[in-house]
């Protein structure tokens, strides 16, 4: 017995409504990424809440560089010697809009101990990135990285999952990884772990 198109299309919608609501913020496939890659990176499951990677089984982040939103050229070896804090956002996710200015209080409170910050505003629109970031008061800069390559360097990465947040060590190896909203408390933990190891 064959299902009428009607019954077909009542039972695949949910179907797809389920599977949309599961992807969340997600960002597309990217193209070929121009970027020098650090060593092996592999990524196995996000560090749990206010942990930080072991040193001796840190890897190596990805080289980078790319223009800024105000217009200004960025190098990740500008991040060397700092423990930094790389968080991947967009305009159109709703997450990175309750992280964002948690963000920015951990940044005013830490940027002064050796810690940098640099957002990475993939799959947006320049001027949507900009208002958002003016919106909320940003004062850390931000690359614009539309075509989301910088994600995509980050080998093994889950280069999809926005927001995203890498944290950096000093000796620029991944230190911790988050592929959801980091909570304030806990950034600022893994924050004072890092420092303390310099």
């Amino acid at each position: 017995m064959t299902t009428p198109r009607s019954h077909l299309g009542r039972r695949l919608l949910p179907a797809l409504a389920g599977a949309l609501l599961l992807a969340g913020c997600t960002t597309g496939e990217g193209s070929a990424v121009d970027v020098n890659n650090g060593g092996e990176f592999r990524f196995e499951a996000g560090t749990p809440a206010g942990e930080v990677i072991p040193e001796d089984e840190r890897a190596t982040a990805p080289g980078f560089r790319g223009e800024l939103l105000d217009g200004g050229d960025f190098d990740s070896a500008d991040l060397t010697g700092d423990v930094a804090v790389l968080n991947f956002w967009a305009s159109w996710c709703g997450p990175c809009r309750d992280e964002t200015p948690e963000f920015q209080a951990v940044y005013a409170d830490f940027r002064d101990r050796g810690v940098q910050f640099l957002g990475l505003n993939v799959k947006d629109s320049e001027q949507l990135a900009v208002d958002f970031l003016e919106r909320f008061g940003v004062e850390f800069p931000s690359l614009f990285d539309p075509r989301s390559e910088v994600a995509l360097a980050f080998r093994d990465y889950p280069a999809n999952a926005i927001p995203s947040t890498i944290v950096l060590d000093q000796q620029g190896r991944v230190a911790a990884v988050y592929t959801a909203v980091v909570p304030e408390e806990d950034l600022r933990t893994v924050l004072d772990r890092l420092l303390g190891e310099g």
